[in-house]
C-alpha cells in the first residue's frame, strides 16, 4: 500500500511544474496577514506607547531612585528616549510573544484545521513549504519589533519633543546618531528572539496543537532567563542567550561597547540554526496525517 508521503512528493516530471514557484511568499504572507492573531498582536504592540505615556502623565516624570538615574528615568527626555524606554521593557517578555506566536502557530496550525496534507498534495514540497512559512514568520517577527519602537517614537516625539538621545550615565546622542544606534537595538533583539524563533518552529513541526508550539516556546524562553539569573552557574550563563538578552544597552552609549552583541550575536544564531535545522530533518521524514 502506498503510505502518504509518497503522493506528496512534487512530482518533477509533471509539465510545467516548478518547485520554487509552489506557495510564493506573497501568497503565504497575505494568508498570515489577514489572521486575527496578527492584527491583535499588531494592535497590542501599538497600544504599548501609549499605555506608558498615560502612565507617565498620571505617575508624574521618573525620577532616580537613590541618585541612581536608569534608562527609566530618562523616558521623557525626548522622544528618542521614550523609543527606547519602550524597547527595554518589552524585549525581555512582550516581543518574545510575537516571535513564538508567528513562527510557533505557522505549522501546526495547518495541522489543526487539517489542511497540511492537501498543502503536501498540491503539490508543495516539504522543504519549500517550511521555507515559506519560517520566512514568513520571521519577517512578521521583525515588523513586531520595527512597530514597537517607530510608534513609540511618534507617540514620544508629540509629547516630549524631538530631541538627542540622553544617556542615564551621562552626556547625549544627537538625533541622527540615535535613530541609528536605535535601528541597531532593534536587529540585536530580532537576532537575540531567534532562540524563540528556532523553539517555536521546531514545536510547531511536532505538533498539531499551535497553543503547544507557542507556549512551549515562550516556555522554555522563560527557564532560560530564570537560569541566567542563577549566578551559581558562573560562566556557564555565557552560553545562554537570555545572558546576552540586554547587551545592546551597550549600543546607547558615547563610546559603544560591540563584544557583548557580538557574543549574544553568535550565541542566538547558533543556537537557531541548530533548531531550523532539527526542525527541516525532522518535518522532511514525519508522517503527515493531518
Amino acid at each position: 500500500m502506498s503510505t502518504l508521503a509518497e503522493h506528496t512528493e512534487p512530482l518533477h516530471a509533471a509539465s510545467g511544474y516548478r518547485a520554487g514557484r509552489t506557495l510564493p511568499l506573497r501568497v503565504e504572507l497575505v494568508r498570515q496577514l489577514k489572521r486575527r492573531r496578527t492584527l491583535i498582536m499588531a494592535g497590542i504592540l501599538a497600544a504599548l506607547p501609549f499605555v506608558l505615556l498615560i502612565a507617565f502623565a498620571i505617575g508624574g516624570d521618573p525620577s532616580g531612585r537613590n541618585g541612581q538615574v536608569t534608562l527609566m528615568d530618562t523616558a521623557t527626555a525626548s522622544g528618542a528616549n521614550f523609543a527606547a524606554v519602550n524597547l527595554f521593557v518589552s524585549a525581555g517578555f512582550l516581543l518574545v510573544i510575537p516571535v513564538a506566536l508567528f513562527c510557533g502557530d505557522t505549522v501546526a496550525s495547518e495541522a489543526s484545521w487539517s489542511s497540511l496534507r492537501y498543502l503536501l498534495a498540491a503539490p508543495v514540497p516539504r522543504a519549500r513549504l517550511l521555507w515559506s512559512k519560517l520566512v514568513v514568520g520571521l519577517g512578521l517577527s521583525l515588523a513586531a519589533m520595527i512597530l514597537l519602537p517607530v510608534v513609540a517614537l511618534a507617540v514620544g516625539t508629540a509629547a516630549y519633543g524631538w530631541g538627542p538621545l540622553q544617556i542615564p550615565t551621562g552626556g547625549a546622542l544627537d538625533s541622527g546618531t540615535a535613530a541609528q544606534r536605535l535601528l541597531v537595538v532593534v536587529g540585536f533583539i530580532f537576532v537575540s528572539q531567534l532562540v524563540t524563533a528556532g523553539l517555536a518552529f521546531w514545536l510547531s513541526t511536532k505538533t498539531d496543537a499551535p497553543l503547544g508550539a507557542v507556549g512551549g516556546a515562550v516556555g522554555l524562553t522563560i527557564v532560560g532567563n530564570v537560569l541566567d539569573a542563577v549566578t551559581a552557574l558562573g560562566h556557564w550563563r555565557d552560553f545562554l542567550p537570555a545572558h546576552w538578552q540586554f547587551a545592546w544597552a551597550d549600543a546607547v552609549q558615547p563610546h559603544p561597547e560591540w563584544s557583548g552583541m557580538i557574543q549574544g550575536t553568535a550565541i542566538s544564531v547558533t543556537y537557531a540554526l541548530v533548531l531550523f535545522a532539527l526542525a527541516f530533518r525532522g518535518f522532511a521524514r514525519k508522517d503527515v496525517v493531518s
